[in-house]
């Protein structure tokens, strides 16, 4: 998953953006007023001037313009018509801004006079140079004051968002495997983060009563759960080294002597996936693999007599690793007892692979792609098949979860399942 931004940058980012938008909104409504009375100015300014030379011209009929360097006056009765440029002799009557003629840049009035047209003309190439100097200055005002503006945001957010960085801080660094942590509020907290902070502490507390009473009861049930189930198991070896005992009950003691030791076996894993997995690793063993192996697939040999399958184990190589020993025994022979129990006929092949690696081969049915789908689709929403015996593959998924291994499946139909459990590289040693 990609990273969150943090809530500092996103308030920052949106007053900068807001900041921005106001400033450009406010430029281009100055520039958009400025343009407009500038063209009222230029309308005034050129009708006044037209009317002045109308109303001379009435009251005095010799009265002749005369033309200065920044304003000149096209009349069609004038001696010379020929001198109006050839940029004006198309315009229609009105005002028309900004007309380039040669390289200057003026501003003309044309009217329709008693059958003739007079044209008045201003040369503002002067004034536009200067607008377009104080247009660079006002640019340059405007950003100046922007990043003076961003400045003083971005130091008046961090000092807004400090408690809340603090407290988030704080937060970050609790440690779900220690008592007494509590949450201070900074000094310069708002009510709101006292609330927050009131809320989580309270909340530690009662996790941590929660979890204490959890500790006190995986303490006393591995103690009340253990001891039947060991009393169960040594009556049925003093009754099995009985010589006159039938075989026919024999053969019943053998059933709860395996049961017994498969219950202790779940046991040993609910009581591991209860505990934290600290704690479950100061009670993990040295595990020789290539010596366990042999003995839980002769554990399971029993469960082929009634079917036509052969239990194969290829050569061991040395692999230690440290692990809680019934576990991996629990792992490894519900593993095995899936295998068999999906099987008919054939040969089921175990073997031992760096780095501590178990591969089981059955000669199965198989599974399609979809059926595997689904398989760990039950798994990663923490449920499984429990048909049939042994602990379920939800169990085994969720151990290998708590202890950082990995199972995998691969299958396909009619030609069996290859299942993969790969122990904890970070437990595993080199043998000696």
């Amino acid at each position: 998953m990609a990273a969150k931004s943090s809530l500092r940058r996103r308030i920052l980012l949106g007053l900068l953006g807001y900041t921005a938008l106001l400033s450009v909104a406010v430029i281009a409504q100055g520039f958009i007023v400025n343009e407009h009375v500038e063209h009222l100015v230029w309308q005034t300014l050129l009708e006044t001037e037209l009317d002045h030379f109308i109303e001379r011209s009435h009251n005095d009929p010799g009265y002749r313009w005369t033309d200065t360097a920044g304003v000149k006056l096209y009349d069609d009765r004038s001696p010379s018509p020929s001198s109006l440029p050839p940029q004006l002799r198309t315009m229609s009557p009105g005002v028309h801004d900004d007309i380039e003629v040669g390289e200057a840049e003026w501003v003309v009035l044309v009217r329709d006079l008693e059958g003739r047209r007079v044209t008045l003309a201003l040369d503002i190439s002067e004034l536009e140079t200067r607008e377009f100097d104080m247009g660079l200055t006002i640019a340059g005002s405007a950003i100046t004051t922007l990043l003076v503006l961003a400045l003083l945001i971005a130091l008046g957010v961090n000092r807004l968002m400090q408690p809340l960085s603090t407290l988030a801080e704080r937060i970050a660094r609790l440690r779900p495997d220690l008592p007494g942590q509590r949450v201070d509020v900074p000094h310069a907290a708002s009510g709101e983060l006292v609330v927050i902070a009131d809320a989580l502490n309270e909340y530690l507390q009662r996790n941590e009563r929660f979890v204490e009473r959890e500790r006190v009861f995986i303490d006393s049930a591995s103690h009340e759960l253990r001891t039947p189930i060991a009393v169960i198991a040594g009556a049925t070896e003093l009754a099995l080294d009985q010589p006159d005992v039938p075989a026919s009950v024999r053969h019943q003691l053998g059933r709860v002597r395996r049961t017994a030791q498969d219950v202790e076996r779940l046991i040993s894993l609910l009581l591991a996936l209860a505990k934290d997995p600290a704690r479950l690793a100061s009670v993990s063993d040295h595990v020789a693999l290539d010596q366990l192996l042999p003995e839980i697939v002769e554990d399971h040999r029993q469960l082929t007599l009634d079917k036509d399958l052969r239990l194969s184990l290829a050569p061991l190589p040395p692999c230690d690793i440290v692990a809680p020993l019934p576990i991996v025994q629990a792992a490894v022979g519900n593993l095995l007892r899936n295998a068999i129990e999906n099987s008919d006929r054939g040969e089921i092949r175990v073997r031992l692979q760096a780095p501590a690696t178990i591969v089981i081969e059955d000669p199965g049915h198989g599974m399609t792609p979809e059926e595997i789908s689904a398989i760990y689709a039950r798994l990663a929403r923490g449920g499984g098949d429990r048909a049939g015996g042994g602990i379920g593959l939800d169990l085994i998924s969720r151990l290998c979860e708590h202890l950082g291994w990995t199972l995998s499946f691969e299958s396909a139909v009619g030609r069996g399942t290859r299942t993969t459990l790969v122990l904890s590289a970070d437990d595993a040693t080199p043998p000696a």
